[in-house]
């Protein structure tokens, strides 16, 4: 047979059929796969040896994910145990006096020259707080990694940081979306629109687009396209940018969002349309038409995603989807001149602002706060 070489490629399946009514053409499912190469192969292939191959693969890989992820639960908890530790300790009295605030470092010091890394004053400091913050251990949800913690423990507000929490589990976020998020001011963005019940449920479960409106995020934070302050940008050029950080792109519009295509071409009144992005939203089963304006959302660009929209409704839908959503995505809008342009459009329609640079983080929190304070609880 020969030398088999052998790798293994992750493949995503996205069934996108046809473009004309009556046509199976929206994202049906998604499954993953692993797909052996052999190199050097024998002239007939033998089925079941692929077989035995991949199933001996899919094995090791679950093997290793539970061991990983039993090695993060047991260091979760030992971090945990550590932090009470020191809390304890400083809680005691006289020691608390006796070593003050060179306590961590001294522990530092020490414990680095038994264990070695892993005992730096910044980690230790992360214990403490950990078990500061999660001081119930049962509590603590083991599906998050250390590197997790370490974010979530710096969040003050504990309705923040059980939004943030549940999210990550939610939406399977990496450490690395998670402070992009966090510096994003997602929850507070998100909790600006909302009631006492609303921010309750947000903090408590996480964001589980139910309707139309949960998937919408005014201002939507760009900031990952790194666009120079004094650049003239052009709609085009967003764009592009947009689809050259597509996987940025989707982490800011959420969960369940699936790219269909850009300048997607549609045909109304003999005359070529182009709706600049298309989406497919896989939990509430529709379309998602965005169309990104440079300057100010003006009460033509209401009009015209109103008839995309119609179209989409009559022409692109098939059995089983929702009516469309639309999403004006603009540098400016006018509230007042937007209410005016969509008075009597029955359709799921949204103007939002977008913006290159992180929301101002401080002014973001006193709003919230102010409504907080407003709020009888």
């Amino acid at each position: 047979m020969g030398v088999l070489t052998i790798s293994f490629i992750e493949v995503r399946f996205i069934n996108f059929n046809g473009h004309k009514k009556g046509c199976n053409k929206k994202y049906k499912y998604r499954k993953t796969v692993n797909l052996v190469i052999m190199e050097n192969k024998p002239d007939i292939l033998d089925t079941n040896y692929l077989n035995l191959l991949n199933c001996i693969s899919d094995t090791y890989a679950n093997g290793r994910l539970k061991a990983i992820q039993a090695i993060n639960s047991n260091m979760v908890d030992t971090y945990w145990k550590i932090g009470q530790y020191i809390v304890e300790f400083e809680q005691g009295g006289s020691p608390k006096a006796k070593y003050g605030k060179a306590l961590l470092e001294n522990l530092s010091k020490d414990l680095s020259k038994v264990h070695g890394k892993g005992f730096s004053r910044s980690n230790l400091n992360n214990m403490r707080l950990f078990y500061q913050r999660y001081p119930i251990c049962e509590e603590v949800p083991h599906k998050l990694s250390w590197t997790h913690y370490c974010e979530l423990v710096k969040i003050d507000n504990p309705l923040e940081r059980s939004f943030y929490e549940n999210q990550t589990i939610l939406e399977n976020w990496s450490t690395t979306d998670l402070i992009r998020q966090k510096r994003s001011s997602l929850f507070l963005r998100l909790a600006a629109s909302k009631d006492k019940d609303g921010i309750l449920q947000l903090a408590n479960q996480g964001q589980k687009p139910r309707q139309p409106a949960d998937i919408i995020r005014d201002p939507c934070v760009l900031e990952f396209l790194k666009i120079p302050e004094l650049y003239i940008l052009t709609e085009t050029d967003l764009e592009r940018r947009l689809i050259e950080h597509l996987q940025h792109f989707l982490l800011e519009l959420g969960k369940s969002f699936a790219f269909i295509g850009r300048q997607y071409r549609i045909l109304l009144g003999n005359r070529n349309n182009y709706v600049d992005l298309v989406f497919y939203h896989r939990i509430l089963k529709c379309f998602v038409l965005i169309d990104l304006k440079k300057e100010e959302a003006g009460y033509e660009d209401v009009g015209q995603m109103n008839m995309y929209l119609g179209y989409f409704e009559k022409e692109e839908n098939t059995e089983g989807d929702n009516p469309p959503i639309g999403i004006v995505l603009a540098k400016e809008k006018d509230d007042l001149l937007i209410e005016y342009a969509m008075h009597n459009i029955t359709t799921q329609f949204f103007v939002n602002k977008y913006q290159l640079y992180l929301p101002n983080k401080d002014e973001l929190r006193q709003l919230f706060e102010l409504e907080m304070k407003n709020t009888q609880w």
